[in-house]
């Protein structure tokens, strides 16, 4: 089995350290009030600037909290049940931090995969992903593709019939399995 296991959202709480950020420089967003993907636009955030201050967040990748506790055990189980690339939509210029950020969480997998553009995942060839974007879940089903969405508050509108929903990555093994 070939798992596609996204990074931002899923296993690095990178918003949260973006909410840091923002919280000394605008208005203070919590987390529980991003409850669209493009978020930004009701909180009137240029999305040049969203963007740019979230690939800033890397650059900081030891402030990065990991989504959950023991990452490094969860994505060890993962990996015996396949292989498990990390497949991440990014700048490029981020890929050294995110692979630091991986190596210091003990974080198991098999293959760094980057892309352009989150729903580009779409086109890859994986048995399941394990993303929390909704408009990639929407995209992956759209391919006809195995999706299980990593619950956040931005995904919420996803209906849970079209997707296996979790809120850890031990849900995702018991899915698997």
């Amino acid at each position: 089995m070939k798992i596609a296991l996204d990074v931002d959202g899923v296993l690095a709480d990178v918003i949260q350290s973006w909410l840091n950020h923002n919280n000394s420089v605008r208005q203070e967003i919590l987390k529980h009030q991003i409850t669209d993907w493009d978020f930004w636009k009701k909180f009137e955030i240029d999305r040049y600037d969203f963007y740019s201050e979230l690939n800033s967040c890397w650059e900081n990748w030891t402030s990065i909290p990991p989504t959950e506790e023991n990452l490094a055990t969860v994505t060890k189980n993962l990996s015996d049940i396949g292989q498990v690339d990390i497949v991440t939509a990014r700048e490029r210029s981020t890929d050294s931090f995110v692979k630091n950020w991986l190596e210091h969480h003990n974080i198991s997998y098999d293959n760094y995969i980057s892309v352009v553009d989150g729903p580009m995942k779409a086109n890859l060839d994986y048995d399941v992903f394990i993303d929390d974007s909704p408009l990639n879940a929407l995209k992956f089903l759209e391919n006809n593709k195995n999706v299980i969405l990593y619950s956040q508050p931005w995904n919420q509108h996803i209906a849970e019939n079209t997707v296996h929903r979790i809120s850890n990555l031990s849900e995702a093994i018991k899915k698997l399995n």
